[in-house]
C-alpha cells in the first residue's frame, strides 16, 4: 500500500472515531465530490479525497480542545472566531493533520484550514474542498440537476457560485457573515455567473 493511501485511511478512520455517525457520512461524500471536482478539473484527486475525509475530524471536539489546536497553526484566532468557536474545526484538523499524521502537503494543510470560509488567494485544492462542502448530494439544493449545472461552469465560475449562493444564504436567515466573504466576491467573481 503506498504511503498517501496509507494515510489516508488513517485519517478516515480517525474520522470515523471522532465524529458523529452522520458527520462522517457528510464527511465521506465531501470526500467524493471533491476528487470528483479534482478530476474534472484536472486536479490532484487523491489529495482532494484525503482533504475531504479529514476537513470534519475536529468537529465534534470540545471547544477549548478545537482552540487549543488551532493556536497551533502560528494565526491569530479572531473575534468573530471566538464568538463562535465551533468555525476553528477547520484550522484544528490541519494541526492535526500536520502534528499527528505527518501531512506536510501545504495545498492540503490550506483545503482544510479554509475549507469553511474560503480565503483570498486561496489555491486550487482550497477551492474544490470549500465548493464540495457545500455541493454533497445530501445538501438540501444539491439534486443531480443543481450539481450537473454547476459542472456546467468553469472552476471559478463554479467556485464564485456557490460562494455567493453561500452568502445569499447566510444573509437572508440574518446569520453574521465570515469577514472578507465580500471581497472573496469580488475576487472570484466571474462574468455571467449569477
Amino acid at each position: 500500500m503506498d504511503r498517501f493511501v496509507e494515510i489516508t485511511e488513517k485519517i478516515r478512520a480517525f474520522t470515523q472515531a471522532s465524529v458523529k455517525k452522520s458527520r462522517y457520512e457528510h464527511s465521506v461524500r465531501v470526500a467524493e465530490m471533491c476528487a470528483r471536482i479534482c478530476r474534472f478539473y484536472r486536479l490532484d484527486s487523491e489529495k482532494g479525497y484525503l482533504a475531504g475525509v479529514g476537513h470534519d475530524m475536529c468537529k465534534d471536539f470540545p471547544v477549548e480542545k478545537m482552540i487549543e489546536l488551532a493556536k497551533k497553526d502560528g494565526n491569530p484566532i479572531t473575534d468573530f472566531e471566538m464568538k463562535k468557536p465551533s468555525l476553528l474545526h477547520g484550522r484544528a484538523a490541519a494541526v492535526m493533520m500536520k502534528e499527528e499524521f505527518g501531512i506536510s502537503d501545504e495545498e492540503i494543510l490550506e483545503a482544510v484550514a479554509y475549507h469553511t470560509s474560503g480565503k483570498s488567494g486561496m489555491c486550487d485544492l482550497t477551492k474544490a474542498l470549500f465548493v464540495a462542502d457545500k455541493i454533497e448530494p445530501c445538501r438540501p439544493q444539491a439534486t443531480p440537476k443543481y450539481i450537473e449545472q454547476k459542472f456546467s461552469l468553469s472552476f471559478d465560475g463554479m467556485v464564485y457560485s456557490v460562494l455567493k449562493e453561500n452568502y445569499n444564504y447566510l444573509t437572508k436567515k440574518g446569520y453574521e457573515v465570515f469577514p472578507g466573504t465580500e471581497g472573496l466576491l469580488e475576487e472570484y467573481k466571474v462574468e455571467g455567473v449569477e
